[in-house]
């Protein structure tokens, strides 16, 4: 699958805060490139096209996949904007990050890659997997696996797990109580703007 393997401070300068992609900041508050300084009106479509790369990036995932989910969010019931961070926030690699198993998204995707996890005791190494209320995830009972994790949980990337979750540091297990609600997705994003975009392609 083709993603950003490139600079992640760079993205972070033009489109602000990305804590599931990096966890440093950058030096330079302003956009990169040789014209980051100079301040330029920003079309509609331009603020539109921004939001909808800060999803893209933070979440690790293709333009096609996320065309995938805005669609899918148009045919579930309530707020489609509110839909799709719930699916994007419900993805198996999104959820391993914010339980603290892993310090970024990026981190988290590999564990999963690599079979370091299991949902309901079976390994699954699919990222884009879907958590369900209900579902037990856990770290694969192999000593590699269990280092790996105990080792990122001294410096997680979100300070706070969210409501939904429950995660216990010495079984190395968490469980998923729920859908994430709005005032938990730690991105700063106007999904509105999001639905906008694709309003006109999907």
């Amino acid at each position: 699958m083709s993603r950003y393997r490139g600079p992640r401070l760079r993205i972070v300068r033009r489109l602000g805060d990305l804590p599931g992609l990096t966890r440093k900041s950058p030096r330079r508050a302003y956009p990169p490139g040789q014209h980051g300084q100079a301040r330029k009106k920003r079309s509609e479509y331009a603020i539109r096209l921004e939001e909808k790369q800060k999803l893209r990036f933070n979440y690790g995932i293709t333009e096609r996949q996320l065309l995938r989910y805005v669609r899918k969010a148009r045919r579930a019931t309530g707020s489609t904007g509110q839909a799709l961070l719930q699916m994007l926030e419900m993805r198996l690699d999104n959820t391993v990050f914010r339980m603290g198993m892993a310090p970024t998204i990026p981190a988290a995707r590999q564990l999963v890659n690599h079979g370091h996890v299991t949902v309901n005791g079976k390994s699954v190494n699919i990222p884009s997997y879907q958590c369900r209320p209900g579902e037990v995830i856990a770290v694969q009972n192999q000593e590699r696996s269990r280092q790996m994790v105990l080792n990122n949980l001294q410096y997680p990337g979100l300070a706070n797990t969210p409501s939904h979750l429950e995660f216990d540091k010495t079984k190395l297990e968490g469980k998923v109580n729920g859908v994430v609600e709005r005032e938990w997705i730690a991105l700063q994003i106007n999904e509105l703007l999001v639905v906008e975009y694709y309003s006109r392609q999907a």
